[in-house]
């Protein structure tokens, strides 16, 4: 899917959000203002948040579409994620004031006025709420935004929460209790923790998250039509907004091979990539495999690794005779709870090459971090 057809079905579905959560909050107000109950206004207050959060992501969307400049070479697809990160500030604001009215209707209960009216705007409103859910649950996994996820989701909280609202007041009608400053505080905690949710998922990708799982199983699938590839390291994705990345990867080929035919290859796997607006640079890294001694010291090497631990390995695996000793150089892609371990596994390897027979070695290990490997 292009990235203007990505961003048309985003936009459609920030301006259906924005009608329908204006609706849905101006009945709810009516219900609300009607019946006397916080809860039903903290609701109607909810989904007035909920359309200005629409405009905020058509906005958002709108703003990705522009193209590259001077300025910004990368494009500017982040600021989806800008926005998403405003909403989520907005979100969290309600939460709170919404939570200080509730307060008051707890301390300072007044009953509520139980009208026919207000249970059919809320019934009608949960359903419609359970609608929004399905319809932007589907548009996000047709276009991968997690923005349209996150709406989703709190679309499907706004129904289990007006559910909430609708079954308090049958119990203030029938019981007598006064819940609803209650079901007002537990409206403001749903939406204060939605907000704090969907803040951490806006600023991760901002940042600089780990590689996209999605777009790593991609490249390697395609990496397998390219049997000249021993092995891959160093798998980098840069994300820049949806459907924005920038990637390289290093691949180990035979040094024997030509290098012209090999060059062609790298150019035709980058040229695949860019048909689908992923931006992918290829590093070639000639290996030696028909030296006997080199293949030695290597497999000596793995065994050592698998042996402190099963998930390490090894890449760009070569030695330089030096005046009485051999250096053998080699990278380790090394789990985060490992850290600190380094010394232990140049030492262990250290042991095992020099057991082999008279030569002397000396292991230099560059410790790179597994979330590259």
């Amino acid at each position: 899917m292009s990235n203007s057809s990505r961003a048309n079905k985003g936009k459609r579905a920030g301006v259906i959000g924005i009608v329908a959560n204006v609706l849905l909050a101006s009945g709810k107000l009516v219900a609300g203002l009607l019946s006397g109950a916080i809860s039903i206004i903290a609701d109607a207050l909810n989904n007035f948040s909920d359309s200005i959060s629409s405009v905020i992501t058509l906005i958002g969307f709108k703003a990705s579409q522009k193209p590259a400049d001077s300025e910004h070479p990368f494009g500017h697809a982040r600021y989806e994620y800008i926005t998403g990160l405003v909403i989520s500030m907005l979100v969290i604001l309600v939460g709170f004031e919404l939570a200080k009215s509730s307060a008051e209707k707890i301390f300072s209960p007044v009953a509520v006025d139980f009208t026919v009216i207000a249970l059919i705007i809320l019934a009608v409103s949960a359903l419609a709420k359970l609608g929004l859910f399905f319809y932007n649950l589907s548009v996000s996994k047709q276009i991968e935004s997690d923005a349209l996820k996150a709406t989703a989701i709190d679309c499907r909280n706004d129904s289990i929460i007006t559910t909430l609202v609708l079954v308090s007041m049958i119990v203030e009608r029938y019981t007598g209790v006064f819940v609803d400053g209650y079901v007002g505080a537990l409206v403001s905690l749903f939406i204060f923790y939605s907000g704090i949710k969907l803040s951490l998922e806006t600023i991760s990708p901002i940042i600089g998250k780990k590689n996209d799982s999605h777009l790593k199983e991609k490249i390697l699938d395609k990496l397998k039509e390219y049997p000249i590839v021993i092995g891959y390291h160093d798998l980098m994705i840069h994300d820049y907004g949806p459907g924005v990345s920038f990637c390289s990867i290093h691949f180990e080929i035979d040094k024997n091979l030509d290098p012209l035919y090999v060059h062609e290859l790298i150019d035709k796997f980058e040229r695949e990539f860019l048909a689908i607006g992923v931006n992918l640079t290829v590093h070639y890294d000639p290996v030696v495999t028909d030296s006997p001694e080199l293949n030695l010291l290597k497999h000596t090497t793995e065994s050592v690794l698998v042996c402190i631990d099963n998930r390490l390995s090894l890449h760009d695996f070569r030695s330089i005779p030096c005046d009485g000793f051999t250096k053998v150089f080699f990278d380790v892609p090394l789990p985060s709870d490992m850290e600190g371990k380094g010394e232990l596994i140049t030492q262990k390897v250290d042991e095992a090459l020099n057991a082999l027979g008279e030569t002397k070695y000396e292991s230099i290990i560059t410790f790179d971090s597994e979330a590259f490997n």
